[in-house]
């Protein structure tokens, strides 16, 4: 099998995969804490330890595999501050002529789905009748968790058990997609460069019956390795190799002639699954503002270039492993993402049309757009603005190319606003109330943690 097939059935399989058998979110943080009376960040760390306490010690074997994340952490100022993100969007673009329309994927407890729409709620009445709220969850355990939480408190929930890959009902309003922490867990395929020539070699894993893993490597003949790399020529992105030997031909040649020189590059991790997620909002949301986040770097990676940490819960510690390759459902896989290169990717897929569908079981990746938007008080598709949009010879770098009969407020044709990055501490300083998470000594860990992680809005 492909690395990215062993890697989802390695993370997902619903009969022994780590997400359904083994994964746990952590939820000690029932109560909202009082960051004021926490002295610093050392006893901020105390009370968090002290709440993973409470699940017990781990007997023999791998322990019970508990992870956290911003959301629980830091309820519910980080779900208010994702909220305010959204709503400010929403205020200044399509209110009161559209809904506000959230479809959040992957949403773990539930945790920052309450918190988002208790908010709104609360803060903005107006928009919270407005509001439609819909999750994408691949697990079914939390699923139906997530059914139980939410729809007592929200009638405007609707959850969805089925995996973002298999996503075929398209969305014609203009919306708002949120990931927060799950393309870490996408998996990625394994290519390596013959150092003579530069050619990519995809990478194929195989167990024999003993249950040991042995890899091997062919010409890229998969269709999906062969257009993230053909899309990474389009953008520019060199491999990860040394530009002498990506630019000189006689360098690579004496490199190689060297004793117990390589024929092979080390391994390099391409985010296709990640590839496959673009290609599915541009089909089925075309009107979409995505708000994503993720770690940006990981340390202590197994070798390789854009490399994943393996690791699993052992007498109550995380231990992280040398080799992508180990027993299915007991290891967390998770892989950093390079931003700058996503947000390239993301502002070039979703700019191009759609291919043709090539089969009878079309997905995602395959079908094509419609020719026009869904019609909108916003929008006219014989306004002489339309017409008339390419007066001008430019358009400003930091707008996509405006959509023939999507007009602004003004009546005046204008490209949706490019992605950026941000930093963590950019993105809460920008959105959260950062007051209420300050500790006595003035740190704040909203702000201070997370250094590796990064967010696409």
């Amino acid at each position: 099998m492909l690395v990215r097939d062993y890697v989802e059935d390695a993370l997902y399989n619903p009969h022994y995969g780590y997400f359904p058998k083994q994964a746990t979110i952590f939820t000690g943080l029932e109560e909202e804490l009082d960051f004021s009376k926490i002295r610093d960040s050392s006893e901020f760390q105390e009370v968090v330890a002290q709440k993973y306490e409470n699940y017990g010690k781990d007997e023999d074997g791998p322990g019970r595999q508990i992870f956290h994340t911003p959301t629980e952490l830091f309820r519910p100022h980080y779900g208010q501050a994702i909220a305010q993100c959204l709503v400010s969007e929403y205020l200044l673009k399509y209110f009161p002529y559209e809904d506000l329309k959230i479809y959040e994927i992957g949403a773990g407890n539930g945790s920052l789905a309450m918190d988002i729409l208790n908010f709104i709620q609360e803060r903005h009445p107006e928009v919270y009748e407005r509001t439609r709220y819909t999750i994408i969850e691949i697990s079914e355990s939390l699923a139906e968790k997530q059914r139980k939480a939410l729809s007592p408190v929200h009638e405007c929930v609707e959850v969805v058990n089925k995996s973002i890959f298999r996503w075929q009902t398209r969305e014609p309003a203009p919306c708002f997609m949120v990931m927060m922490e799950v393309i870490d867990n996408f998996a990625h395929d394994m290519i390596r460069y013959d150092l003579k020539t530069l050619e990519p070699y995809q990478a194929f894993v195989s167990v024999d019956d003993a249950g040991d893993f042995f890899t091997h490597y062919t010409r890229v003949t998969d269709p999906l390795i062969s257009s993230f790399l053909a899309m990474r020529r389009v953008l520019q992105h060199p491999p990860p190799l040394p530009a002498i030997l990506r630019s000189s031909n006689r360098m690579r040649k004496l490199y190689t002639q060297l004793p117990f020189a390589p024929n092979l590059s080390q391994p390099e991790f391409i985010p296709t699954r990640l590839l496959s997620l673009l290609r599915t909002f541009r089909t089925y949301f075309p009107l979409h503002r995505l708000v994503l986040s993720d770690f940006a770097t990981l340390p202590e990676t197994v070798p390789g270039y854009n490399a994943p940490v393996v690791q699993t819960r052992y007498k109550n510690k995380m231990v992280p492993c040398e080799s992508l390759f180990v027993r299915q459902g007991y290891f967390d896989i998770f892989f950093p993402t390079d931003f700058e290169r996503l947000r390239d990717m993301y502002e070039h897929v979703i700019s191009r049309p759609a291919p043709p569908p090539i089969s009878n079981g079309t997905t995602a990746t395959d079908l094509p757009l419609p020719s026009f938007p869904r019609s909108t008080p916003l929008s006219n598709t014989v306004s002489p603005h339309a017409l008339g949009a390419e007066f001008f010879s430019s358009h400003p770098k930091n707008r996509r190319s405006p959509s023939d009969g999507v007009v602004s407020s003004s009546g005046i044709p204008v490209g949706e606003r490019k992605s950026s990055v941000f930093t963590h501490a950019e993105f809460m300083e920008t959105y959260a109330d950062v007051e209420r998470t300050r500790l006595r000594n003035g740190e704040n860990p909203l702000l201070d943690f997370y250094k590796n992680v990064k967010f696409l809005f």
